[in-house]
């Protein structure tokens, strides 16, 4: 095993801008985990969102996603930014700036070549998009652990983090496993606009905001919380995020996103509209889905 490493890539992953960054074991998910995750697609809690029923079995081993891969390395990127622009709470704020997964697979991908070309061996970037279990990977890489929100809080910092991992051919001792817990305060469940938290940790993603604004591509929607992409609510309410740590720049709002408001959205052109979402998350939906937000929600 690799000793001297874990120091360094650490080290590395922090100078990328990476808060956060854990070693494990690449490996098999343990059977509770697969257990819980079949019983929320079998209890049809995934919505419409068939991508959470493929590939099965590479999500319960990612050894399947890199051929010879030992490791699995976490990292946790912060994206929080005070802002007071006019859509602020109606737009969820991991996409007040630049998407994620451009920014996250670009730090994650030069970390790998630090890694490669200082320790051999070969690496994979995942972010989001991979049938990975970044929750279940995060907290056996010593992280942090997931709340009652469904979210994974990392000690002493809240969750308004990207998760990112690297798969690694190269074999170093894991880090221990992140046995903090949720205290429970359950001031996620109260506040959640359409009670889809179950106060176990599980989420029905059906009555989900950030599912129903984003997902659900049907020409009208019900939205019970005045929000037009995504939801925070769970997060804002979170005591463990009383004071996040500062975000990546890529991930402050552009100008555009900082003046526009909700009467704009209503008038502008698909051109405009282009440009105002050319490098965020928001692309995820059409200008027309946005205003059926609006419609609903305002």
């Amino acid at each position: 095993m690799c000793s001297r490493c874990k120091d360094a890539v650490r080290a590395e992953a922090k100078r990328l801008g990476a808060y956060a960054c854990g070693f494990a074991a690449a490996g098999r998910v343990d059977d509770d985990a697969r257990r819980l995750y079949d019983e929320w697609i079998a209890s049809g809690r995934h919505g419409t969102m068939d991508y959470c029923t493929r590939y099965i079995g590479q999500r319960a081993d990612p050894r399947t996603l890199l051929d010879g891969a030992r490791t699995v390395i976490c990292c946790a990127f912060p994206y929080h930014h005070d802002t007071d622009m006019p859509l602020a709470k109606l737009v969820a704020s991991y996409a007040h700036g630049d998407d994620y997964h451009y920014v996250i697979k670009s730090r994650l991908a030069s970390l790998g070549e630090y890694i490669t070309g200082n320790f051999g061996g070969e690496c994979r970037a995942l972010v989001d998009t991979a049938p990975m279990r970044e929750r279940y990977w995060a907290q056996r890489a010593g992280i942090g652990y997931v709340g009652i929100n469904n979210q994974l809080i990392v000690p002493g910092a809240g969750s308004y983090f990207f998760l990112g991992e690297l798969l690694w051919t190269g074999e170093v001792e894991p880090d221990e496993p992140s046995e903090d817990y949720c205290s429970g305060c359950m001031a996620c469940v109260r506040s959640c606009p359409g009670q889809a938290l179950d106060g176990k940790g599980g989420c029905d993603a059906r009555r989900c905001l950030s599912y129903l604004t984003i997902e659900n591509r049907d020409e009208a929607v019900s939205l019970p919380g005045g929000t037009i992409y995504g939801c925070d609510v769970c997060l804002r309410v979170c005591p463990h995020n009383s004071c996040p740590p500062q975000g990546l720049p890529e991930f402050e709002p552009s100008e555009m996103m900082r003046g526009m408001t909700v009467e704009r959205l209503m008038t502008i052109t698909r051109s405009q509209y282009k440009r105002l979402t050319a490098h965020s998350a928001i692309r995820r939906v059409t200008l027309k889905m946005l205003r059926r937000n609006i419609a609903a929600s305002i």
